[in-house]
């Protein structure tokens, strides 16, 4: 393998730099030419493709968001637009294709790879919602930004004397919100793999009030429902005036963690190898601190996991 290509799709995380950049300098540490696609799939059917150096990725490992560009493309799930992908790659005379993303993404990697194009996936997701690793790259982050807005919420919600319900992202995946909600002392946190009855919080917040309590934070993950309908329902139920926030896209930006930095070099260095070694069609992950890899078809469509016991100690923490 002499030429390889990297792009990034779906929804942008922190930590996608830093797996760009040890893509492209794994890549011509090896010896091979390196390229990047700009815009995900759309820009590799559009070939928009630039040939890398060394300093095309220089001062980026720190930086939110992704250099690369990112979208979402309906015309690459069609046969003809697939077709256009492997024309372009095949005129670049690219051979192998590093895609860093989620579900989505390393489903069309999966595509490419039926094509005879040797393609390796990296986890890019503040989700944290991908089998076959035990951390997505930006979910250390995103959680962090979470937590911090969690603390500053708690001051004045605590100064005001008010229960305040915070919408967090995560898709259909809980991981976000229980590990947010644990780390910044919630006293609810709902999620979408475990079914909680609006009642059981409500009693929770008077049990609270009745001892003296002055102020709650709930957590709930986008994929259980919404912050609004919960504070409905509150509202529903007892003489109380919730206030809600819903952190949106705020959780996608900001400067990645180290930890994000690491995994991402990591991960970004592993799939370069991979590549070389023609160990192909697969997406790579990090499992009790070990680089591990396995075929697109063992990760896509297999359910996400959650921590029960995780989920059971922040119950307890909370009375």
């Amino acid at each position: 393998m002499k030429k390889i290509a990297v792009l990034t799709s779906g929804g942008d995380s922190p930590g996608m730099n830093a797996a760009v950049r040890a893509v492209v300098r794994k890549g011509l540490y090896l010896g091979l030419e390196v390229f990047g696609v700009y815009r995900g799939y759309t820009g590799l059917m559009e070939g928009e493709i630039k040939k890398f150096d060394l300093g095309s990725v220089g001062d980026i490992i720190h930086r939110g968001g992704t250099m690369l560009h990112s979208s979402r493309s309906e015309e690459f799930k069609t046969e003809e637009g697939q077709r256009k992908a492997i024309d372009q790659l095949m005129s670049h005379g690219i051979e192998g294709v590093v895609v860093i993303g989620g579900d989505g993404s390393y489903r069309g990697a999966q595509k490419l790879a039926e094509y005879g194009i040797a393609t390796v996936g990296i986890p890019g997701t503040i989700d944290n919602d991908i089998p076959g690793t035990d951390y997505t790259i930006g979910f250390d982050t995103a959680l962090n930004t979470i937590v911090d807005a969690i603390d500053k919420i708690r001051d004045t919600a605590m100064s005001h004397e008010k229960t305040s319900v915070i919408e967090v992202m995560g898709r259909d995946a809980g991981d976000l919100a229980l590990w947010s909600g644990l780390a910044g002392g919630a006293e609810s946190i709902m999620i979408p793999e475990v079914s909680i009855d609006i009642g059981g919080i409500v009693d929770k917040i008077q049990k609270g009030i009745e001892r003296g309590k002055k102020h709650s934070i709930i957590i709930v993950a986008e994929g259980s429902t919404s912050g609004v309908e919960v504070v409905k329902q509150i509202k529903n139920r007892m003489n109380l005036e919730p206030r809600v926030t819903i952190l949106g896209h705020l959780q996608r930006g900001g400067k990645p963690t180290g930890f994000d930095r690491v995994l991402a070099s990591r991960l970004g260095a592993y799939a370069v190898d991979l590549l070389t070694d023609n160990q192909v069609g697969v997406a790579v992950g990090i499992e009790q601190n070990k680089l591990v890899h396995y075929p697109f078809d063992k990760i896509l469509g297999k359910p996400h996991q959650i921590n029960t016991n995780m989920f059971e100690l922040a119950s307890q923490l909370s009375i």
